[in-house]
C-alpha cells in the first residue's frame, strides 16, 4: 500500500534525523550502516530499523545513552548498557516514531577504517555520514543473513568499481575473528555470481534488478 509504505519511510527518516542531531551533539564519529545506506547507495529495498556505528574509544556508553535520551531515543530493553558493554551494540527505540535503532560500538581496525572513509548521503530528506559501498558490502558479507548477501550482490552490480579483493582480505580478517571461515565462502560465491551476472549481460545493458540509477525506490521487504 504506497500511502503506508510513505508513511514508514517518513517515520524511518524522522528517526534518522533525531539519531543524527544526537551523535553530532555527542561528537564521536560515527556513520549509518545497514538498510539505509544500502538504500541510500542505490539499491531498490526497504526497511524498518536504522543501523549506525559509533567509534567505540570516542565515547562511553553512559554519555552516549545521555546525549540520545535528549532527541527522544531510550533503551528498548532492560539493562540496555550491561548488554552493550558485553555485545559491542546499544539496542533503542526512537519514542516519537516507534523506530529500533541499533548502535554498535566500532573498535575494529576494519570499523575505524571505515568510519574514516564515510561520507555523507541522502535517505529521503536526512542527510548523513554513511558507509561507502566499499565498506557497506563488507559489513553485509559478515552479517550473512539472506538479505545481507542480497544486499552485498546488489551493491557490487551497481558499484563495479568496488574492490573485491581488498573486501575479500576485509572480510576473512573478520572472519577469522569470528572463527567463521564459512563467511569467506559464502562472499567468494556472492563474486562469482556478480561475475556471472557480468559476463552474461546482453550488450549495452546494465545495472542490478534490486538497483536504480535514479535513486532509491524502497520495496516493501524488512530486513536491515
Amino acid at each position: 500500500m504506497p500511502g503506508k509504505r510513505a508513511k514508514g519511510e517518513r517515520l524511518i527518516e524522522d528517526a534518522l534525523a533525531a539519531l543524527a542531531s544526537a551523535l553530532d551533539e555527542a561528537g564521536a564519529p560515527w556513520m549509518v550502516i545497514g538498510g539505509i545506506a544500502v538504500i541510500a547507495h542505490g539499491v531498490r529495498r526497504f526497511t524498518t530499523d536504522i543501523d549506525a556505528a559509533v567509534l567505540g574509544d570516542a565515547i562511553s556508553i553512559d554519555r552516549l545513552l545521555e546525549v540520545l535520551a535528549r532527541h527522544g531515543i531510550a533503551p528498548r530493553i532492560d539493562n540496555a548498557a550491561a548488554f552493550a558493554l558485553t555485545n559491542l551494540v546499544l539496542l533503542v527505540r526512537h519514542a516519537p516514531t516507534g523506530v529500533d535503532l541499533d548502535v554498535s560500538q566500532a573498535w575494529s581496525s576494519f570499523e575505524h577504517e571505515a568510519i574514516t572513509a564515510r561520507e555523507k548521503a541522502r535517505f529521503g530528506r536526512v542527510l548523513a555520514p554513511m558507509s561507502v559501498p566499499d565498506d557497506l558490502v563488507v559489513f553485509k558479507a559478515i552479517a550473512g543473513r539472506p538479505k545481507d548477501i542480497e544486499d552485498a550482490e546488489a551493491l557490487l552490480l551497481l558499484h563495479p568499481r568496488i574492490d573485491v579483493g581488498r573486501a575479500r582480505r576485509r572480510v576473512a580478517e573478520l572472519a577469522a575473528m569470528a572463527d567463521a571461515p564459512e563467511l569467506v565462502e559464502s562472499f567468494d560465491a556472492i563474486a562469482a555470481r556478480v561475475r556471472r551476472a557480468v559476463r552474461d549481460e546482453p550488450a549495452g545493458k546494465g545495472g542490478s534488478p534490486n538497483a536504480t540509477p535514479n535513486g532509491p525506490r524502497p520495496r516493501r521487504r524488512r530486513s536491515r
